[in-house]
């Protein structure tokens, strides 16, 4: 085919070129199978349908002696979609337009590069299409804009005007011939609406430079593409850098003119991973010691935690969600929750996780309220309605929440996180707005022990500022406790004096800009942070399959443990541990890039579940496991004791129901119970209200 009849006429002088751009676009609409595929689809459906979207890949391979299609749709967009919808028009591609007088959206998508928020400047990017990836911080609910008004004078001619953002522009004089009137009146049912939703971007937080505060910008968006988006959500938003003026300032805002939205549904969606990447991926799962490199790879700074290590590995691989036909989901993300003595280094551990997964947020106990961990309600600044605003959880949805010192927080803070955990969504009625935010995040929290330090007599619901139902969340507990002795001391002042030493070596490196020397590898990752994230994110795309034996293993040490607990004694463990299990077991197949759960993966799980079941719920004072001393408020032992004291009182109290307490506390002691655990019971019934005591006689209130 001759170029000039598929383009157009083209002038001799090459100075100025003159393409016939409708018939480009009529060859392009016409002629690109999958495009041709799109605009037949749009014609079958309009009007219910009015978004044609054009994939700018695609429309990049065309281009005629210096004119690329493609730099037109990102330097002059407005124009190049006038010429897509004229070209609609003018060949009948959508015949019922004419008579419906409903404008088609022509929405490219698919752009090749990224804007980051805080480098949109005036002269490179306002007027131009731009793409930009962010969470959606907070969103509108759809209005109906005005978009061209109609006006009557008193003559009863009408004039209508374009109307922008912004107050009502009405016209100077009326348009009729003869007509000078300057006194017109608003038409509102002859006027035309279409919809309108303004949301708010934050740029990602994994973009962010160190120490540097997270930029949002205003996004507007039109017609039949409203209402699709929500807070928390990962978007790609392609749209027009436009100005907006607030009063008579000098300074304007900018603000995007949406004309598409990519939603990314996956984790780990904007990390790019080459055939080079992949290739050294595979190779290196196939190294036997893959699991240990990992976990020696997390915050190799801090010396020990081998355990806790281990568990953080499994919980940035994650398990596998699912969805059930009743429509229930079981969640595939872990939580982990490090309780220790001051000084242990946990800070320090979650704070680097943060650097090695993506859409991972940082937050502290002491700071955060429940609308910052959740959803707030805030008034809208240019009309005071009343939108929703995306806390923590909900920008993190699908990444990881470290949360430090989560029993700094009040109690009604806290009970937020109970749904968000457990059935990952949030439930928000605020301010007239009812809402269902998804909170898919994997929570690695840390806290510290209310008394300072740990007892190893006492459970952790009684030694930590946190109720049991919000403990019993958690998939592991692991308690990090400072006890002196002298070998591993040793190990561990030499750790954090080669960890100094090679910070120095490298600062000085730096400031005389050469490579640093180190000789001592011990903190330094076996994998790197850049490698470990694309290992990550490819091994998330991998769905592993239980294999029988696995499935057989876990269940015999589940049935094992459980038969532990007879008539009277406590329970050792609840169906949430099967459930841990099952997670951590797919966690342990991804880091091998397995497609099936095999024995190793349930060895593996099954050895960091005990020894966390062994230091969190191994009650000393009956040598058995009781589930109640992670999430429950008392164990066993404890609620014996409530129970015997109960029945001494009865025995012991006169007809008034006053007892002698000198004689309920030898009776317990010589039952066998502890002296401190005896006074603590009855301390704690006098504190609660329900005894009152009377020169040395107590009676029940």
């Amino acid at each position: 085919m001759n170029l000039s009849d598929a383009y157009g006429p083209v002038s001799s002088d090459s100075s100025a070129i003159f393409v016939d751009r409708d018939a480009i676009w009529y060859n392009i609409l016409n002629g690109h199978p999958t495009i041709k595929k799109e605009v037949l689809k749009l014609s079958r459906e309009y009007p219910k349908k009015r978004s044609l979207y054009l994939d700018y890949r695609v429309i990049e391979a065309y281009g005629f002696q210096g004119i690329s299609l493609a730099d037109e749709i990102l330097d002059n967009p407005l124009k190049t979609m006038n010429d897509v919808q004229d070209c609609i028009l003018t060949h009948s591609l959508v015949p019922t337009q004419k008579t419906l007088n409903i404008p088609i959206h022509v929405r490219f998508f698919n752009l090749p590069r990224r804007t980051s928020i805080p480098d949109i400047r005036e002269n490179l990017h306002v007027g131009k299409l731009v793409s930009i990836e962010g969470i959606v911080r907070k969103s509108s609910e759809v209005r109906s804009r005005l978009t061209t008004a109609v006006f009557r004078c008193r003559a009863g001619h009408r004039t209508t005007k374009i109307q922008g953002p912004g107050p009502i522009k009405y016209p100077q004089e009326c348009s009729a011939e003869g007509c000078n009137q300057t006194k017109l009146e608003f038409l509102e049912e002859f006027s035309e609406y279409v919809d309108t939703q303004r949301v708010k971007i934050q740029e990602s937080p994994e973009g962010a430079g160190a120490g540097s505060s997270l930029e949002t910008i205003d996004c507007q968006i039109s017609d039949d593409i409203c209402g699709i988006i929500k807070a928390g959500d990962r978007v790609c938003i392609n749209g027009i850098v436009k100005r907006f003026q607030r009063g008579q300032s000098t300074t304007f805002d900018r603000y995007l003119e949406v004309v598409s939205i990519e939603i990314q549904e996956k984790e780990f969606a904007e990390i790019t991973i080459s055939d080079e990447d992949e290739q050294v991926i595979r190779e290196l799962s196939k190294e036997k010691d893959i699991f240990i490199r990992f976990f020696r790879s997390i915050s190799p700074s801090i010396y020990g935690m081998d355990d806790i290590k281990k568990a953080i590995v499994l919980q940035l691989f994650g398990g596998v969600p699912k969805n059930l036909p009743d429509g229930s989901r079981l969640r595939g993300d872990i939580h982990v929750l490090l309780i220790g003595d001051p000084g242990s280094g946990k800070s320090q551990v979650i704070r680097y996780v943060t650097k090695i997964a993506p859409r991972s947020i940082f937050t502290s106990g002491k700071s955060s309220s429940s609308a910052g961990l959740t959803a707030t309600a805030v008034k809208d600044e240019f009309d005071g309605r009343w939108t929703l605003e995306a806390g923590a959880m909900v920008l993190a949805d699908m990444g990881i929440l470290a949360l430090d010192e989560i029993d700094k927080m009040n109690s009604h803070d806290r009970s937020s996180l109970h749904e968000a955990m457990e059935q990952q969504s949030l439930s928000v009625a605020k301010a007239g707005i009812c809402a269902t935010l998804l909170t898919r995040t994997s929570v690695l929290a840390a806290a510290n022990p209310k008394l300072g330090r740990f007892d190893n007599y006492l459970t952790i619901a009684e030694q930590i500022n946190m109720p049991p139902s919000l403990l019993s969340r958690f998939d592991l507990i692991y308690l990090i406790t400072d006890r002196p002795e002298t070998s591993h001391d040793t190990k561990l002042a030499s750790h954090i004096l080669s960890a100094h030493s090679t910070g120095t070596e490298i600062l000085r490196a730096e400031t005389e800009n050469r490579e640093p020397e180190i000789s001592d590898t011990q903190v330094l990752p076996p994998i790197p942070p850049a490698l470990m994230r694309k290992y990550i994110a490819y091994a998330k795309r991998i769905i592993p399959v239980l294999s029988d034996e696995a499935k057989e293993k876990l269940q015999r040490y589940f049935v094992s443990v459980r038969s532990e607990a007879s008539e009277g004694k406590p329970v050792p463990i609840t169906a949430r541990q099967i459930e841990a299990l099952i997670r951590l077991a797919e966690a342990s197949a991804r880091v091998r890039l397995s497609e099936t759960v095999d024995e190793r993966d349930a060895d593996l799980v099954i050895q960091i579940v005990d020894q966390c079941l062994r230091k969190v719920a191994y009650d000393p004072k009956t040598g058995e496991f009781d589930a109640d001393r992670w999430g429950g408020d008392k164990p066993k032992s404890t609620r014996d004791l409530i129970r015997e004291f109960d029945s001494v009182y009865d025995k012991t109290s006169d007809t008034d129901g006053w007892a002698e307490e000198s004689v309920i506390f030898d009776t317990l002691l010589r039952s066998g119970h502890a002296r401190s655990e005896v006074e603590r019971i009855i301390a704690e019934k006098k504190r609660v209200g329900e005894f009152t005591e009377k020169k040395g006689r107590i009676r029940r209130l």
